[in-house]
């Protein structure tokens, strides 16, 4: 691959993890799959609309795989590589990122 395809998937990548709505659909799927009805449900959304763009491009890039059962669609993880992936994503968050934001809070908080 070419620098410029490796750093354009870079970007594909992370901008699918930079949404808070995609972020807590990967959180409530980590439980187990889901059908849109209760993902919506999960995340106490009001927007099915959203929900099912956000799964639609968490599809596209590979972080979700989606099986039709019945007249519902279910959505799971990625086991190969996203499941691991968002546990070595919380290690390193818990050891080093959630400390930062509490002591930013705190910073905010004495001023």
């Amino acid at each position: 691959y070419s620098e410029k395809e490796i750093y354009g998937a870079y970007k594909l990548f992370f901008g699918t993890l930079f949404s808070e709505s995609r972020l807590k659909i990967i959180n409530t799927l980590r439980k187990g799959r889901k059908n849109v009805s209760e993902i919506v449900s999960d995340l106490k959304s009001n927007d099915r609309t959203i929900i099912s763009h956000d799964l639609a491009r968490l599809k596209l890039h590979g972080f979700v795989k989606s099986e039709i059962k019945g007249k519902y669609r279910y959505y799971e993880l990625n086991n190969e590589t996203i499941t691991p992936l968002m546990d070595l994503i919380e290690k390193h968050m818990s050891k080093y990122c959630i400390h930062i934001l509490r002591n930013m809070k705190g910073e905010r908080n004495n001023e």
